[in-house]
C-alpha cells in the first residue's frame, strides 16, 4: 500500500530535473506560415483568410482578446515580436532560467477550426513544418505537439502519420470544445493514427466554436468562461470512456492540458457509482471508469486549484494518484506557474521528482 503523502523529506526545486509539459510557441502573423503553404492556399489566405467555426470573422468578440493573447506583460521580446514567437527570448525567460530539460510546445494557432476543411489541413501541415524549422531544429530541449484539422479526421490522421516521422513531435493536439464529444466514432481515425505512431493525444484549453461555451448558454464574464473550461474537459473525458475509446485503443494515452485537476476525483467517484447502477447501457466497457483514467490518462498541473489549507493539496494529489500529474508552466501566458513557486508547500522529495520530471518522462517516453 502506498504511504500517505507528507511534507517531510523535501527537496529544493532546483535539485530536480524538469519537464515543462505546456509551453506556447506563437505564430507571429499569418504571413509567417505562407512559405510553408502551397501556392493555391497562399492565394486563398490572401483573398479569403481565416474563417473559423466562430460566428465572428476574426474570432470571438467575447471575451475581448488582448494583443498579447493573454500573455504576461513582461513576455514581449525585445525583437518586437509577439509573446511566444521569439525562441531566444523563450530561452532567456524559461528554458535557461529554470534549467528546463525538455519543453513541450503547444501551438494554439487555429488550423483545427477552419470552415474550409482542406485549407485547415494545409494550415496544420504548415504549422508543423514551421515548428520543425524554427523550433525543433534550433534547440534540442524542445519537443512539440502535432497540429491537426481534427474536425476532418481523415485528413488529420494523414498528417499525424506524416509529421510523426520527425522525432521532435511527441503528441497530437486537440481542443476540448469540439463539434461533437470526442469519444464519438467520427474522431476514431485520429486515435487509431496516434496509437499506431505511439503518440499520446493532448487535449488543451482552447476553443473556437459556434456553440455556447457553457451547458447553460453564453456567460457574461471571462471569469465564467475560464472557470467553465474544466467542465468541457469533464465532458470530453466522460465521452472517451463511455464511447469505448480506451477499450478500442488500449495503448492510447490522453493528456488533459491546462484544464485543472481538482475536479477529477469527484467525477470518477460519480462515474464508478453510476457504472455499477447503469452498466447495462454500456456493456462494451470492460473496467470501471476510474481504471481507464488511472492507466491511460495524464493531467498537467497548471492551472492548479489551490485549497485554503495548503496541506489539503497533498490529499488531493493522493486521491488523483501521484503518477497522473505532470508539471507545466503555461509560458508565456498570464497565469504562468513558476517552477520554483508553483506549489503552496514543499512537496515530499519523491513526489516532487514525479511531478516535475518522472511522470512526464514515462508518459511521453523521452527515454525511449
Amino acid at each position: 500500500m502506498a504511504r500517505p503523502l507528507t511534507a517531510s523529506s523535501v527537496v529544493e526545486p532546483t535539485s530536480t530535473r524538469l519537464i515543462d509539459c505546456d509551453v506556447h510557441n506563437t505564430v507571429a502573423s499569418a504571413a509567417a506560415l505562407h512559405p510553408y503553404l502551397p501556392a493555391k492556399w497562399r492565394r486563398y489566405a490572401e483573398l479569403v483568410g481565416s474563417r473559423t467555426y466562430s460566428p465572428y470573422q476574426n474570432g470571438y468578440c467575447y471575451p475581448k482578446m488582448s494583443p498579447a493573447g493573454g500573455s504576461r506583460i513582461d513576455s514581449w521580446p525585445p525583437s518586437g515580436q509577439v509573446p511566444g514567437s521569439d525562441l531566444d527570448f523563450m530561452r532567456e525567460q524559461l528554458l535557461d532560467l529554470y534549467q528546463v530539460d525538455f519543453a513541450i510546445l503547444n501551438c494554439l494557432y487555429r488550423a483545427a477550426e477552419q470552415r474550409n476543411e482542406e485549407y485547415g489541413a494545409a494550415l496544420a501541415r504548415a504549422i508543423n513544418e514551421w515548428q520543425v524549422e524554427h523550433w525543433l531544429e534550433r534547440d534540442p530541449r524542445l519537443r512539440a505537439s502535432i497540429s491537426i484539422a481534427f474536425e476532418t479526421p481523415d485528413l488529420a490522421a494523414a498528417e499525424i502519420e506524416r509529421a510523426a516521422e520527425h522525432p521532435g513531435f511527441v503528441q497530437v493536439l486537440l481542443f476540448p470544445r469540439t463539434k461533437e464529444p470526442l469519444g464519438r466514432r467520427r474522431y476514431w481515425p485520429i486515435y487509431e493514427a496516434a496509437q499506431r505512431c505511439g503518440l499520446p493525444v493532448g487535449i488543451h484549453f482552447a476553443s473556437t466554436t459556434v456553440n455556447p461555451i457553457t451547458a447553460a448558454g453564453w456567460p457574461s464574464y471571462y471569469i465564467e468562461d475560464h472557470t467553465g473550461m474544466s467542465m468541457a474537459f469533464q465532458a470530453q473525458l466522460t465521452s472517451l470512456i463511455m464511447e469505448g475509446v480506451f477499450d478500442r485503443f488500449p495503448d492510447l494515452r490522453i493528456a488533459l492540458i491546462e484544464g485543472g485537476f481538482a475536479w477529477l476525483p469527484p467525477l470518477l467517484w460519480r462515474l464508478d457509482d453510476l457504472f455499477h447502477r447503469m452498466r447495462e447501457e454500456v456493456p462494451h466497457l470492460r473496467r470501471l471508469p476510474s481504471e481507464y483514467v488511472r492507466d491511460q490518462v495524464g493531467l498537467t498541473t497548471q492551472p492548479m486549484e489551490e485549497p485554503g489549507n495548503p496541506r489539503h493539496l497533498l490529499d488531493l494529489i493522493e486521491q488523483i494518484g501521484p503518477r497522473s500529474l505532470m508539471f507545466s508552466t503555461d509560458y508565456p501566458h498570464w497565469d504562468f506557474d513558476n517552477p520554483h513557486r508553483a506549489f503552496q508547500l514543499k512537496l515530499p522529495g519523491e513526489l516532487h521528482r514525479q511531478l516535475m520530471y518522472d511522470n512526464a518522462d514515462g508518459f511521453y517516453r523521452f527515454g525511449r
